[in-house]
């Protein structure tokens, strides 16, 4: 069953929702053995969990970058992984058509961070009635992205997360202002803090974009202690060997330590 996510607010909740899972489906079994260490730790930590998987990728910098196995297929294992682990799923959009097509396999559709003004996209998606989690532009403002949310919630849809990934700082860096994540809250919609993504070093000279997977610990813990109401990652059991943002995901294996910590810090902020 789906987390009531417009609940999962900080002032209301103990935990924090976690989206997390690899960048994209690589094959037919890679996905499964992730999920399943992922569920097993958060039903330990008591935090609601959403698992985090693209399809496809659209936005690469180069030509031969790897895209995914093929949208059918990859929909398919989506679907069979939420309907075995009974947990809710999210996947990246990038048009109206695809809205449509994605929301018969999965329960969350995100709205990708250059895409996120797209008023046809953000339309279709918020027709379609499921969650609609929208990521900021690394060009925007928190303020901002109220443009974003009036627009999906012209349709009717509320049912809308917003997350902060950083902002462009030169040609090859991003960095995360938190005074986004209280800008957006004031949307009345859970907040989100993507931790991998905004430590991205994008527009690489070799076509291939870097990333900072030291500092993900850093902005994950200042994230909970200025009060998000979710965390976003991707991880990986191997990231050198990732078809995609391999260069800023979290090992697999570290990520039952960075949780337990992030649970200790907000469980420390919640009592003030």
């Amino acid at each position: 069953m789906l987390p009531n996510l417009p609940s999962l607010r900080f002032s209301d909740s103990r935990s924090f929702f976690l989206m997390a899972g690899p960048c994209v489906i690589e094959n037919e079994k890679m996905a499964y053995p992730i999920v399943e260490t992922i569920l097993k730790l958060t039903e330990e930590l008591s935090i609601p969990f959403i698992f985090k998987a693209s399809y496809k990728k659209a936005n690469r910098s180069k030509l031969d970058s790897f895209m995914g196995i093929g949208d059918e297929k990859a929909l398919k294992i989506l679907d069979n992984i939420r309907t075995t682990y009974q947990v809710p799923v999210v996947t990246d959009i990038h048009t109206a058509e695809e809205a449509r097509i994605a929301a018969n396999y999965v329960d969350v559709l995100q709205i990708p961070a250059f895409l996120c003004r797209q008023t046809d996209l953000l339309i279709a998606a918020g027709e379609t009635g499921k969650v609609i989690n929208i990521k900021k532009g690394q060009f925007l403002s928190g303020e901002s992205m109220q443009f974003a949310v009036d627009k999906v919630s012209s349709t009717g849809n509320e049912n809308i997360v917003l997350t902060e990934r950083g902002n462009m700082f030169g040609y090859g860096d991003l960095v995360v202002d938190y005074r986004n994540i209280n800008a957006m809250q004031k949307s009345g919609f859970p907040v989100v803090l993507d931790i991998t993504h905004s430590l991205q070093q994008p527009n690489q000279s070799g076509g291939v974009t870097g990333g900072q997977p030291d500092l993900i610990g850093l902005i994950a813990k200042a994230g909970i202690a200025v009060g998000v109401d979710g965390i976003f990652l991707e991880t990986h059991p191997d990231p050198g060997k990732a078809l995609s943002d391999g260069a800023n995901m979290l090992r697999l294996s570290l990520l039952p330590e960075l949780l337990k910590q992030l649970s200790a810090i907000r469980e420390v902020v919640y009592r003030f």
